[in-house]
């Protein structure tokens, strides 16, 4: 039985790299929630959110890159968050 320690952050890793690379097959499905923080150019943004997450999202997946990954999501939910709050101003 696999330890349960590792595979959920595994498993919510794949989640996130197969929703980043959903946004690079069905980049319309993700439009309306990367307008609210990318007003300008949302096409361009819906593919680099994309490309990002599959990147953080492996590297959640992978036990040797796991700690950055996680560093890594931080960083870009901050920034997302920022982009947010920056484009309702």
């Amino acid at each position: 039985m696999p330890n349960q320690t590792t595979s959920v952050p595994a498993a919510a890793g794949a989640v996130l790299a197969a929703t980043g690379l959903a946004h690079l097959v069905v980049p319309q499905a993700f439009h309306a929630i990367t307008a609210s923080a990318f007003p300008k150019d949302t096409t361009t943004w819906t593919k680099r959110n994309g490309v990002t997450e599959a990147v953080v999202g492996t590297a959640i997946a992978i036990p040797a890159t796991r700690k950055a990954g996680l560093v890594a999501l931080g960083a870009y939910v901050a920034f997302l968050g920022s982009r947010i709050v920056l484009a309702r101003r």
